[in-house]
């Protein structure tokens, strides 16, 4: 599912193609699609209401636009003050500062943009925001009234690596629009691929700015597609990654989110995640449901009440294949330690071979601390269903690894997960031995310790990039 965080539907631009742009936009995978009412002063805002009550997947922003600072009176702030009651309403916007048009002086637009900007954090709803060749007074702006707790986005996002990190620093979103697809928009693709994609939102900004292959014509919101999948390239991901991520990311951040079943199987690119359990034998500090208290991996909810019964994960596993044929690994993972379920483990994984024989590689990802819960040596039993293993070595020491990786094995524990590497390496497992890059970890002692000492492969995890 994909959504389109920023689009204009007026019907001044779309006449009685309208009611078929957006059942385009549907039919395409959209699930939602935002729409701004920030022309005319206060008229845009009355007319986006209008349209959410006739789609009710179609949402609100509403503002009033640089272009109209001019033109606004302390009435029309109060018009639509009253109008963020709304429930369609999910942000303020769009709002901010254009020095690339004189429409309205600079010191005009800021005065407004202070108000509204002001207005979003008092209302406690996101602000969306128009910027155009004034990024430092927005900044300015930004740092003296505050961004709402609700957050904000940057619309049409199209600048560089420094731009995007001052506006992710403060909290924003940004989203992207089609530009991403143009042959000169070299500093935007060099910002996709350092930024977070859970800090990216997608955008037609329809009727304008259609990506390729539709440049020069009239945008409309199914394109967004074309969007994520130039983003996907960038971010080694597929286009369905890129789309359900940023669709999650615009659910919370206009607070559209609705309950969400724990995902018991789920696609990442060309690999099938299985979630086994919520259960861990370690709290590490950069996990993210320590860390951010975030249960969500690439758009999929992955805690779980209980551990599932076995027949429930392999019917999800049978399912999700059946639905993405293209699939060339299962890997045995979720926000829990798979291990903890080894009996479960190994009786999916000995079905899936019986179904499929060698069609799929298998792999676990794990903490390496299997054989010290059961008491046993389990590689044995890993490699009767495996192909391979990844462990979680995340130090090159045991005091080190104490520190990122709380365990009631306490000072033991580093030396268990290093014995269980060499254990299933000689078992015949293909062993990873993966370090999250935390601030100030040497990457290069892991190393050393993976490859030299242990005799496998090394892998560095980004730290915050889990899937």
């Amino acid at each position: 599912m994909f959504v389109d965080a920023h689009c204009h539907l007026e019907r001044a631009t779309y006449a009685d193609e309208l009611d078929d742009v957006i059942a385009r936009a549907f039919a395409a995978g959209l699930s939602h699609l935002v729409a701004v009412g920030a022309s005319g002063v206060t008229a845009g805002a009355h007319e986006v209401l209008a349209l959410c009550r006739r789609y009710p997947r179609v949402r609100a922003a509403v503002g009033i636009h640089p272009h109209d600072a001019a033109k606004a009176q302390p009435k029309d702030v109060e018009i639509l003050a009253g109008l963020l009651e709304r429930p369609e309403v999910v942000a303020l916007g769009e709002i901010g500062l254009d020095y690339h048009y004189d429409f309205a002086p600079p010191a005009v637009q800021r005065r407004l943009f202070e108000r509204l900007l002001g207005l979003a954090r008092d209302r406690d709803l996101p602000a969306m925001l128009h910027v155009r060749e004034a990024d430092a007074d927005v900044f300015t702006t930004l740092d003296a009234v505050g961004v709402p707790k609700a957050g904000g986005v940057v619309h049409c996002f199209t600048g560089g690596p420094k731009q995007a990190e001052a506006y992710l620093s403060r909290g924003l979103h940004l989203s992207i629009p089609g530009v991403i697809t143009f042959k000169n928009a070299e500093p935007l693709r060099d910002a996709v691929r350092a930024a977070p994609l859970e800090r990216l939102l997608v955008e037609t900004d329809s009727p304008y700015l259609a990506p390729v292959p539709y440049r020069g014509k009239r945008n409309e919101p199914a394109f967004v597609l074309h969007t994520a999948a130039a983003i996907a390239a960038l971010k080694g991901l597929s286009t369905d990654d890129v789309g359900r991520v940023t669709a999650q990311n615009a659910r919370r951040l206009f607070g559209m989110e609705s309950d969400a079943a724990p995902a018991l199987a789920y696609p990442i690119r060309d690999n099938l995640y299985v979630n086994l359990t919520s259960r861990c034998t370690l709290a590490c500090t950069f996990c993210p449901k320590i860390e951010r208290k975030d249960w969500w991996v690439r758009g999929h909810w992955l805690r779980l009440g209980s551990d599932p019964e076995e027949a429930l994960v392999l019917d999800a596993v049978l399912a999700a294949l059946d639905a993405k044929p293209e699939v060339t690994e299962i890997v045995f993972v979720g926000l829990g330690e798979p291990t903890l379920r080894l009996a479960a483990l190994v009786s999916i994984g000995q079905k899936i071979r019986a179904r499929f024989g060698a069609r799929y590689r298998l792999r676990a990802d794990t903490d390496g601390l299997g054989n010290l819960v059961h008491g046993r040596d389990i590689t044995a039993e890993l490699a009767t269903v495996l192909d391979a293993v990844s462990v979680s070595l995340n130090a090159a020491d045991g005091e080190t690894y104490a520190r990122l990786c709380h365990s009631r094995y306490g000072a033991g524990a580093y030396g268990a997960v290093k014995q269980f590497i060499a254990a299933a390496k000689a078992a015949g497992l293909d062993v990873t031995a993966s370090v999250v890059g935390v601030p100030g970890l040497d990457l290069e002692a892991c190393r050393v310790v993976a490859e030299e000492e242990l005799g496998v492969r090394f892998r560095h995890r980004v730290h915050q990039q889990v899937g």
